[in-house]
């Protein structure tokens, strides 16, 4: 597969670096030398310094050659230029960053008109996950898998008694169910056995059947009322502020929004009527105490700066808010969460590439999650009959080291492998694996 990435700044730089592994050509483009050089020296892609709408540069690049453009440059509108170039060059296909309010009004009219195939907006799909952790009833990573047969959750140590200090094969987790398929100690992922301990500040990830864990949740100490949430304060009114507002006001929830623009406060309140806009500096915590932060069921710090929203979110946190939310893009800061005290940290980058990912790996793959800043993944793909995975125990698979196979779901049963199960066709299978160690091809072998 040929992908050509246009723009290498955070993003491309992790589209790259995600997708550069397997039997994928990665071609970055950027106008960049430095970001170039820095890219070239840690990733194994080709570098072309040029702008992503010049026509003779797509032609010398043979863009007729290649599977997929992404173009994600700063400019929404040169994305789209991009991408609708590309795909009249003979791209098989486009997928273009656009983040503009105003166009998503109107995405299916871009897209046809553009001949975009697919539309990637960051600030949309972290406000998407920004709600639905505020409406889960526990203050935890979860995932739902196999249309919320599968559930994944992280539970610190410290809220499931009777497991630090024991080996994996002196519980009964499997007997309930269940499967730790990675252990979080120090910000690193650990793939453990059943000899591995664990530890009292260790955070594991558990998935199983849905039933299974919502019974293990229960008896950890992280349950929250469920729909609980009334009043919600967001520190930052950018792009994610505004498509949270949006989506929370239209649900009854009271929304206080904190600004420090007071351009950018008009034009919230013009345009959501419904939510309260504060202007004011969101670090300045007696501004909060006067607008009754300990009375807010919970606060989301989505500034553009990590440092100011993770303090926030903490702060918040000891001021009594019950669930805290933090818009976090440094890959350096996502390992530091599970220490600070914050109920989760959302990366826009990570949750983008995912969306890339599921996208690109094609109609088999129903979805990507990365976990702790893109050092993991977990991956939900339906299995086909020319996989190699299929039709044989999963000792016979040859499935390298550093993947799991962690869940099964068999015409709608729910199970925890072993080495002698055999996947069966339109099986879905969830998958666990260290950073770029999955790609599709694996299951072809």
């Amino acid at each position: 597969m040929k992908i050509m990435i246009v723009g290498a700044g955070k993003l491309g730089y992790k589209l790259a670096n995600s997708l550069s592994s397997g039997n994928t050509d990665i071609t970055v483009i950027d106008t960049s030398a430095d970001v170039l050089n820095d890219i070239s020296e840690q990733l194994d892609v080709m570098v072309i310094q040029a702008s992503g709408t010049q026509i003779s540069t797509l032609k010398e690049l043979n863009i007729h050659t290649y599977d997929f453009i992404i173009a994600v440059t700063d400019n929404d509108e040169t994305n789209i230029v991009i991408s609708n170039l590309a795909k009249k060059l003979g791209c098989k296909k486009a997928i273009a960053r656009v983040r503009n309010p105003e166009y998503n009004e109107h995405l299916n009219f871009l897209k046809a008109s553009m001949d975009i195939d697919h539309v990637i907006n960051p600030d949309l799909a972290t406000a998407n996950e920004f709600e639905r952790y505020l409406f889960k009833s526990n203050t935890f990573y979860s995932g739902d898998f196999a249309n919320g047969k599968v559930t994944m959750v992280d539970l610190n140590v410290a809220n499931l008694p009777g497991f630090a200090g024991k080996k994996l094969m002196e519980l009964d987790i499997i007997k309930r169910g269940l499967l730790i398929v990675a252990i979080s100690r120090n910000g690193e992922i650990i793939i453990p056995n059943g000899s591995t301990k664990i530890l009292d500040n260790d955070t594991l990830y558990i998935i199983g059947k849905s039933e299974n864990i919502n019974s293990l949740s229960a008896k950890s100490n992280s349950l929250l009322p469920t729909r609980y949430i009334k009043k919600v304060m967001i520190l930052g009114g950018g792009k994610i502020g505004y498509y949270l507002t949006k989506k929370l006001t239209g649900l009854g929830v009271a929304v206080k929004i904190i600004e420090i623009d007071m351009r950018r406060c008009e034009y919230l309140s013009e345009n959501l009527p419904e939510a309260l806009v504060i202007h004011g500096d969101g670090s300045n915590m007696g501004l909060l105490e006067e607008e009754d932060i300990s009375k807010m069921d919970a606060f989301i710090g989505a500034t553009g700066f990590d440092e100011e929203n993770l303090l926030m979110t903490l702060l918040a946190k000891q001021a009594g808010v019950k669930k805290v939310i933090a818009k976090v893009s440094k890959p350096n800061y996502v390992k530091l969460i599970e220490k600070l005290g914050v109920d989760i940290a959302l990366s826009p980058i990570d949750i983008t590439v995912s969306e890339v990912l599921k996208h690109i790996r094609g109609e088999n793959t129903v979805s990507v999650s990365l976990l702790l800043g893109g050092q993991a993944e977990i991956t939900e793909v339906i299995a086909e009959k020319k996989m190699s995975i299929v039709g044989k125990p999963l000792y016979q698979a040859n499935i390298p080291k550093g993947i799991i196979v962690a869940t099964v779901v068999h015409e709608g049963q729910v199970i925890i492998p072993n080495g002698k199960t055999v996947i069966h066709e339109n099986d879905r299978m969830i998958i666990f694996s260290l950073s770029s160690q999955f790609t599709p091809e694996i299951l072809f072998k």
